[in-house]
């Protein structure tokens, strides 16, 4: 696992004339740092490196929230059409992303804006982590729900003190999910971002 990184570590301190001689040399003979150095000349690495931990950052906490209310709804709270919506939820799931982007790219689309926060709206709810969340909420008794209610504990209080402590271990899941996904994902950023100052380090480097 860690020699393929080794590799990469390499290969960055080496001139490019080595690393496109035959055969390749697992340590090269001369190390530079003029790959770094262009890097920087040429790419807002500082900038971009922050609108990406303020971008994967601020969308999994909006996310990991959304996901936890709406799963408390469909697991706990008893409503007309709960099945029917569950089911329209996870048959959203069927439809591949590259269909979504046709529709969120046009210009009539609430969130299709040169902000440096428009391309944030799509990704503040995800269904996938409503229903890892939502099976995690159903293994959690109804007893302590119904015990708090005798207290006089409301909904909200019931999901803030019982159901989010009990369902740390699936939170940090989603969250880490959520997070990873948005660190890397490079096609969204890239459409969705049209000036250099807002484009995350993944968008960036492709421009």
């Amino acid at each position: 696992m860690i020699f393929p990184l080794l590799i990469v570590v390499l290969v960055s301190f080496t001139p490019n004339a080595i690393t496109q001689t035959w055969p390749p040399k697992l340590i090269p003979s001369q190390f530079t740092l003029e790959n770094y150095q262009s890097l920087f000349k040429r790419l807002p690495i500082g900038r971009e490196m922050l609108n990406t931990v303020i971008f994967a950052g601020a969308v999994t906490i909006i996310s990991v929230f959304f996901d936890s209310l709406a799963a408390y709804g469909l697991s706990r709270v008893d409503f007309k059409g709960r099945g029917i919506l569950l089911a329209v939820l996870i048959a959203t799931m069927m439809i591949p992303a590259m269909a979504l982007l046709i529709r969120s790219t046009s210009s009539s689309a609430p969130w299709a804006s040169s902000t440096a926060t428009s391309h944030y709206h799509p990704r503040m709810a995800d269904v996938g982590g409503i229903f890892l969340l939502r099976q995690f909420f159903i293994s959690i008794p109804k007893d302590l729900d119904n015990a708090a209610r005798i207290d006089g504990a409301g909904e909200f209080r019931i999901f803030a003190q019982i159901i989010l402590p009990n369902a740390v271990p699936a939170i940090l899941t989603v969250g880490m999910f959520n997070f990873m996904g948005n660190w890397n994902d490079l096609l969204w950023p890239l459409i969705m971002t049209s000036k250099p100052e807002t484009r995350t380090i993944t968008a960036g480097s492709q421009c």
